[in-house]
């Protein structure tokens, strides 16, 4: 996160009215939640997981068991049966 001077962007009056409140330290401004992105979206990254995601699914009704897809793919068994879990459940809707 990089940061903006606020006598760079905002009108001196209202510079004297933050500093009402918070003198000299720095502060936190969020997007407004019309502009926020979910996660994942600006990147592959979503889709990058749903294929892992399907392939140890496959995987797994392929016959492969738990502990070998956690060992495999560098993840805990309980991650692995999450994703089994969801899977299954996507696939019934």
């Amino acid at each position: 996160m990089s940061y903006i001077k606020a006598e760079d962007v905002l009108p001196r009056d209202i510079i004297e009215i933050i500093q009402k409140y918070i003198d000299g330290q720095n502060i936190y401004i969020p997007k407004k939640s019309d502009t926020r992105t979910k996660w994942g979206e600006r990147t592959d990254t979503l889709s990058v997981l749903s294929a892992r995601n399907n392939d140890i699914y496959a995987e797994y009704r392929n016959g492969s068991d738990v502990k070998s897809l956690a060992e495999k793919y560098f993840l805990s068994e309980k991650s692995i049966q999450r994703i089994i879990y969801q899977a299954k459940t996507k696939s019934k809707s």
